[in-house]
């Protein structure tokens, strides 16, 4: 039986953005916050001497270990799932500072089409533009709503950036200015601009100019060393949760962590959750913590398997097309294309780079690109980016090249420094039959079902894809490449959930029959839970960090104004 714990203000499953940010926010605010964090404890201190490619890009150190609990899979209903049992195959972060403690630093706000996709559908082009089964829905919640706490957000991290011409209207210029523009980065720009494109500096959070944030935390500038994506930044130079949320929470006193920690269930009753019942994984005992609010801010596979678990809101079902938790499953095979150029006169010091060093343009995303005359809705953002190439997992070269032998060796040595790729990054809308829901058969650590992923891929994807290798070769040649090359259109969904950009499952919107949470992040079934994060994109879009920390800080807002007031909702449902 779980020992029962003192009630405290706040209980939160998960130490990354989504949880951290109402961790500081609250427990600023003088409320008693737990966090639960199912990893371990890890700071700056644990990542120095830390570069090891071979462990941390080839082996995923910092990934959970799939032994305990991981999804399935499968690409049609009428198949059987079978488990993900690699970290190849499910990159699901874990320990303190989550998925956001290992991210490349990309901080892409999203667009205004992308919180109102379907209105915006509808009055530009009609109803009929709309494929059958796509759920193309609205968020409940406008970008010019949410604006101020994509500022929030970036002022806390103190991102590097410099404004898109073509973009979102902002409300102050980044905290810190670009990262520098390296002579891949200006051969990208120059193309870019000769086809008519708007090209711009990535916004970063690999931040260029040591920071102190509104909280007081210092974030240190980036060295350029090119152990960033999947790997922890040992000069505390990457705006992660580890150098400033977390911090910040732990010196208001008011903030317990405690790791090891693996919630399986939301405890409730009468319609209000009482608690979380989680696992010690050190001692194998179970504990139940009270609370007067329960946020849920883990990666989406995990919110959406405790609300699953939980029997909190009704489950997607496919056949009716009914109910919302595990709905619009997003992210698992995003129409996304990669053109790779070979280059004879040129070399780059391709071994320097950050997670986001590289350079972008919006003009073919969102309603920047008019798509009367396409197949398909959206678009995509466009970037090149130099995340520095490491020996064991880059080794570029052209297709017919041997995989081994002494044309290999030539070759690998010769384009070692001669190949950049540029990437075609695209939205992924939700769809009547990908979802997310409890596999009938394989079990985790704890004897509880594992969350089943449903999902293919589309020939709206196909058409998306295929436009975006079209317009990426076009580039590629105008950078003055010699060999131009891309993947293909995949045809089929690989099973690899891949890269922690999974979305969708408890999805945000203005009416409880479409959607699980409204625009404060707060379960319509549930008035005192919060569920945070990715799972609540309608749809998953190209970079989500920013909207989840934007999300965060709107649903912090959110739940000391439920703590300071009488409850209920913050917002009503649509009639």
């Amino acid at each position: 039986m779980a020992k029962k714990l003192d009630k405290v203000d706040v209980v939160i499953v998960g130490t990354g953005f989504s949880g951290g940010i109402p961790a500081a926010e609250l427990s600023k605010k003088g409320y008693k916050v737990v966090a639960l964090e199912r990893g371990k404890d890890q700071d700056v201190t644990d990542f120095v001497g830390a570069k090891d490619e071979l462990r941390y890009a080839s082996r995923y150190y910092m990934q959970q270990d799939n032994s305990l609990s991981t999804i399935t899979a499968r690409s049609n209903t009428d198949e059987e799932a079978f488990p993900l049992r690699t970290q190849e195959e499910n990159f699901e972060g874990t320990d303190v500072g989550g998925n956001s403690s290992h991210w490349s630093g990309v901080t892409h706000r999203a667009t205004a089409f992308d919180f109102e996709a379907r209105s915006i559908t509808i009055e530009k082009y009609g109803e009929d533009k709309i494929p059958k089964d796509m759920f193309l829905q609205d968020w409940g919640i406008t970008y010019d709503e949410l604006e101020e706490y994509y500022d929030k957000f970036e002022k806390m991290a103190g991102t590097s950036g410099e404004e898109d011409p073509v973009g979102v209207p902002r409300s102050s210029p980044y905290p810190t200015p670009p990262m520098k523009e390296t002579p891949p980065i200006t051969l990208f720009k120059e193309a870019a601009k000769n086809l008519g494109y708007h090209p711009f500096q990535i916004p970063s959070g690999n931040i260029s100019e040591q920071y102190e944030n509104p909280d007081g935390q210092t974030i240190n500038a980036c060295q350029y060393c090119s152990f960033c994506m999947m790997y922890g930044c040992d000069f505390g130079a990457k705006s992660d949760p580890i150098v400033t949320v977390i911090p910040t929470a732990k010196e208001t006193g008011n903030y317990e962590l405690r790791t090891n920690s693996f919630a399986r269930r939301v405890l409730h009753k009468d319609g209000k959750a009482t608690g979380i019942l989680y696992v010690d994984m050190r001692t194998g005992m179970e504990y139940e913590q009270p609370a007067d609010i329960i946020v849920l801010g883990g990666y989406p596979l995990s919110n959406t398997k405790l609300m699953l678990l939980s029997k909190i809101g009704e489950p997607y079902n496919p056949e009716t097309k009914k109910g919302v938790i595990g709905k619009n499953a997003g992210g698992f095979s995003s129409p996304s294309s990669t053109i790779t150029g070979f280059f004879e006169d040129k070399k780059f010091n391709l071994a320097m780079g950050a997670g986001a060093l590289g350079g972008t343009f919006s003009d073919l995303d969102s309603d920047n690109l008019d798509t009367t005359d396409l197949d398909f809705i959206g678009g995509g953002m466009v970037e090149l980016r130099l995340r520095g190439e490491g020996p064991v997992i880059y080794n570029r070269v052209p297709k017919e090249t041997p995989s081994w032998g002494k044309e290999f060796k030539e070759k690998s040595l010769h384009y070692a420094n001669r190949g950049l790729f540029v990437v075609f990054k695209a939205a992924s809308y939700g769809w009547a039959f990908n979802y997310m829901d409890l596999d009938p058969t394989y079990k985790d650590i704890f004897n509880d079902p594992l969350l089943r992923v449903t999902n293919r891929i589309t020939d709206h994807d196909k058409k998306l894809e295929e436009f975006g290798i079209e317009k990426m070769t076009e580039l590629m040649e105008e950078m003055g490449a010699d060999i131009v090359e891309n993947n293909g259109v995949a045809e089929e969904w690989s099973h690899q959930q891949g890269y922690g950009e999974a979305g969708g499952g408890v999805i945000m919107g203005d009416d409880p029959e479409i959607s699980a949470v409204n625009n404060y992040s707060q379960v319509w079934d549930m008035e005192n839970l919060f569920v945070i994060g990715a799972s609540a994109l309608p749809q998953k879009i190209q970079q989500q960090t920013a909207t989840v920390g934007a999300f965060a800080y709107r649903a912090a807002e959110g739940m000391i104004e439920y703590l300071e007031g009488d409850g209920g909702l913050l917002v009503e449902p649509k009639k």
